[in-house]
């Protein structure tokens, strides 16, 4: 960790169902649960998704304001990896992802990508059931795309699929629905929820790292909160069962936010709206400082 650059928040709120609250709140709720210490403040981008029509041809929901965002924040994400510091986003929803990731590769060149979300994230705009951009970020980031949210976000894939591991999905209806992916994208591992049941999760989550580390390699880490089980977290717009505890979560990703190999992260759907005592955001920033600042 001594040789990686200053965390340095930057938050992002968006909500991909087009409309105020929801997620977009959550950037600001997170990061007072977060308090001064510990990283640095680059403040807020500030397009947001507002629309409620899906384009005609592509299928995507409010594609204009997506597209206005994604230039912002591959703008911030490049500029703040181009000083050497390692971006902390506070989402908003996952569509941020792939301007961040692009972000991060115009001034860094090639890395992998740990990727925890309770989705494998591959719809198109014709497969979505509700075209908003948080169903597209992994097939997005892999040029599967409309055209012009390609030349928003530059060349692809972004990162390689080889380097690309995929942890915990747990929703079958998506796995139906997006078929015939994720077979002959290339992958390089997708661990579903049900393959970490019984492993030992550090364990995992160091040969995670040790992976996308190899020969002096980087990494980005997302982490979308509904990776955990819906009792756990019940502040997200999009709630499963049989998800991760907190416990497991921090015992997964804790070898990953802490290895020097970590060039940006990000957090995303915490919805303050469902969170009324702050539990969830409480818990959420506890795990962030424990495991980015172990």
């Amino acid at each position: 960790m001594d040789d990686r650059g200053p965390l340095t928040l930057l938050g992002v709120p968006i909500d991909s169902v087009g409309k105020a609250g929801g997620t977009e709140l959550g950037p600001a709720a997170l990061r007072e649960h977060l308090g001064p210490d510990g990283f640095d403040d680059a403040g807020d981008t500030v397009r947001q998704i507002r629309g409620l029509e899906r384009d005609k041809v592509n299928g995507w929901l409010a594609f204009d304001e997506i597209l206005e965002m994604t230039s912002e924040v591959r703008e911030r994400v490049a500029n703040l990896t181009a000083e050497g510091k390692v971006p902390v986003i506070l989402g908003g929803c996952c569509t941020l992802l792939p301007a961040a990731l692009a972000g991060a590769r115009d001034s860094i060149g090639e890395f992998g990508l740990a990727y925890f979300d309770g989705h494998l994230d591959l719809f198109t705009g014709q497969t979505s059931p509700t075209g908003e951009g948080a169903d597209f970020p992994v097939a997005a980031s892999l040029g599967i795309a409309p055209e012009a949210f390609l030349d928003a976000i530059g060349e692809t894939p972004i990162v390689e699929p080889g380097r690309i591991a995929l942890i915990g999905a747990r929703d079958e209806e998506e796995l139906e629905m997006i078929a015939p992916f994720p077979k002959g994208l290339g992958i390089g591992r997708i661990e579903y929820r049900d393959d970490l049941r019984h492993a030992d999760l550090a364990k995992f989550g160091k040969s995670v790292e040790a992976e996308l580390t190899s020969r002096g390699s980087k990494f980005w880490l997302h982490l979308d909160v509904d990776v955990l089980d819906d009792d756990a977290f019940p502040a997200t717009d999009y709630l499963m069962p049989d998800g991760l505890s907190m416990t497991e979560l921090k015992s997964l990703i804790g070898p990953l936010a802490s290895s020097p190999g970590l060039i940006g992260f990000n957090v995303t759907c915490y919805n303050p709206e469902k969170d009324e005592d702050g539990k969830c955001g409480t818990e959420l920033a506890d795990l962030l400082r424990g495991t980015l600042n172990g």
